[in-house]
């Protein structure tokens, strides 16, 4: 094609086309042309200091928990179904590096990455919901905010400064914001973790009131979630908190551009104008955003019914393109209308703690999307089984999963819950810790190994079936060092897990110290296992099952974290497909 020149044609403030004059002209949306994008960054006037890309902050206010990573999500999720590139960033307060270190109990779980970084859980919700593709800049706390300051300090970068959270700090928090822009980045999404008026988010917030000044108002909007609660004594909501956490908001020096009101009840017209008079708000930009009873996949709906995606497009000046969520409808139609109905034992020491394994639920919730089936789940503890007895608490399951955890606590429960699971024929699945809870299980009660166990429980063990990773022995650090992220896995043919996969080479993350001991490879061979897959060299045992049983299979790695509503993930579908065919012979012999 012999081009003959470039015209540019501005549209709709910063949208742009651009004409390639040839012998039969052609005319293309600039957002799939990233090259043309660089070129148009260096052609605008006034901007030459400035990104394409344009930033959303979501904060939150009035109390922690209100959803702002399942709501940054759904709008990073909205923003794709109109055509655009999202790129989607948590920021969280406390001093940790990351959370690997912190209690599930405290923070949930701990959600990997391809890239072994150790992240906040809401990242999950960014992985389920969008296409966004999440590395560690996709997740930074105040302590590697600080350790960056410092290390940088100590080679002198700041020689003869005195080092300070302004503007040392908040440059800092500014630089890894605009890590994520690109000539192919629309918009990126940053959630800033705690809540507005806790000292631990200061200098987020500073930061990112100065980085509408240094972008240009135009780049930035600012999305605020709030409470608006509903007092039972006085029949009626509050608007009180929503206007103290703006007020907060406001005297750092933010303008939140858009209110989403988290609420049990219906916001009325009149408490709408009440919040945008005194929250400083057009009347459509306050967005109510009613508890979901149901499921939290209804909550992109919710938000599309208050016309959020067109204020949001509108508001930043961005190609409104065309919306289309008609995948996300079905996935809610097969939700509502469940041809089958399971219930899932989840054996685990956090079991109580829901957001300690919110992936492998959210995963099983998936699978039965996938398969028309209402997965109910029972979160058991371990430790109950120890003192009660599996029988009395598993009995009439039609699966059971064992996922994974660190410590002793509750060890023996688990090993109990899967030898009843493998000597009934219940479907069972495994997960890290659950691997080797069954390896121990099956050393024990089949091979004879009376004394098995891993020696990260007991290091005298006379039969380690469980012992220390090589790379792991010389390793004194407790933060960031297993062996995390993902890692490649050869199948086996004729086995389970390759035919859910489809393939014979599959790549999933990981996050762990302790392996299968392969001193016992063969014994476990001879009594009926078969070792499913491996790492490429084979030195790594990453799956095993038993041919012999409706569904016994156990990973060393984390299927969770790779399934989505639209896309269940391999391993959970095959799982909830033979719960569901349990549950069916079950019916037929009662």
């Amino acid at each position: 094609m012999g081009t003959q020149g470039l015209a540019i044609v501005p549209l709709r403030g910063h949208f742009f086309y651009f004409n390639y004059l040839c012998d039969k002209g052609l005319r293309t949306p600039l957002r799939h042309c990233p090259w043309i994008r660089i070129v148009l960054h260096f052609l605008q006037p006034g901007r030459f200091d400035r990104s394409m890309t344009k930033h959303i902050f979501v904060t939150g206010g009035v109390v922690s928990s209100l959803g702002k990573g399942l709501t940054s999500a759904s709008i990073g999720m909205l923003l794709e179904q109109r055509g655009l590139h999202v790129r989607m960033q948590k920021l969280d307060p406390y001093i940790n590096v990351d959370p690997g270190t912190m209690s599930p109990y405290q923070h949930g779980e701990v959600y990997v990455l391809d890239d072994g970084s150790e992240t906040d859980l809401d990242l999950g919700h960014y992985e389920r919901f969008t296409h966004s593709p999440l590395t560690r800049d996709a997740n930074y706390t105040t302590g590697q905010i600080y350790l960056s300051v410092i290390e940088k300090e100590r080679r002198g970068e700041f020689l003869g400064k005195t080092v300070q959270v302004i503007p040392h700090v908040t440059n800092e928090i500014k630089r890894v914001i605009r890590k994520l822009d690109g000539p192919d980045v629309d918009v990126v999404i940053t959630e800033i973790g705690g809540t507005v008026g806790d000292i631990e988010s200061q200098p987020f917030l500073e930061a990112i009131r100065q980085f509408s000044l240094d972008e240009g108002k135009e780049q930035c909007l600012y999305i605020h979630l709030t409470l608006v609660p509903y007092l039972k004594a006085a029949g009626e909501l509050k608007t009180k908190p929503t206007q103290h956490s703006v007020g907060r908001l406001r005297e750092i020096g933010i303008q939140p551009d858009i209110l989403i009101c988290r609420t049990e009840r219906s916001i009325s017209r009149e408490d709408r104008e009440k919040i945008a008079l005194f929250c400083n708000v057009p009347f459509n930009c306050v967005i109510e955003e009613k508890d979901k009873d149901f499921s939290i996949y209804e909550v992109p709906l919710s938000l599309v019914e208050n016309d959020l995606d067109k204020l949001i497009v509108k508001q930043l000046g961005l190609p409104v393109g065309t919306l289309d969520l008609e995948n996300w409808r079905d996935l809610l139609h097969r939700l509502r209308n469940p041809k089958h109905e399971i219930s899932i034992a989840v054996v685990g020491k956090y079991a109580q703690h829901f957001d300690a394994y919110k992936s492998i639920y959210e995963a099983l919730d998936h699978a039965g999307i996938r398969h028309r089936a209402q997965v109910r789940i029972a979160r058991i503890q371990s430790e109950s089984i120890e003192r009660e007895g599996a029988e009395r608490l598993l009995a009439g399951y039609d699966g059971l999963l064992v996922p994974g955890g660190f410590g002793e606590r509750g060890i023996e429960g688990k090993v109990d819950a899967i030898r009843f699971a493998r000597e009934r024929g219940i479907p069972f699945f495994g997960i890290c810790l659950g691997l080797q809870c069954a390896a121990i299980e099956f050393a024990r009660n089949v091979i004879g190994l009376q004394g098995a166990h891993s020696t990260e429980f007991d290091k005298d063990t006379p039969d380690p079936v469980i012992c220390l990773l090589n790379e792991q022995r010389e390793i004194t650090e407790k933060g960031g060092t297993m062996r995390l992220g993902a890692q490649p896995a050869v199948l086996a043919p004729e086995s389970k897990v390759r035919a859910c996969y489809g393939t014979d080479t599959i790549s999933e993350r990981h996050r762990h110290r302790y392996e299968f001991n392969n001193t016992y490879r063969r014994q476990y061979l001879d009594h009926g296992i078969q070792f499913a897959g491996t790492d490429p060299e084979d030195t790594l045992v990453e799956i095993f099952e038993l041919p012999a049983h409706p569904w016994f299979v156990a990973v060393q790695f984390h299927p969770e974290f790779k399934s989505k509503p639209t896309a269940a993930h391999p391993l959970f579908a095959g799982f909830v497909q033979a719960a569901i065919e349990r549950h069916a012979a079950d019916k037929d012999r009662s």
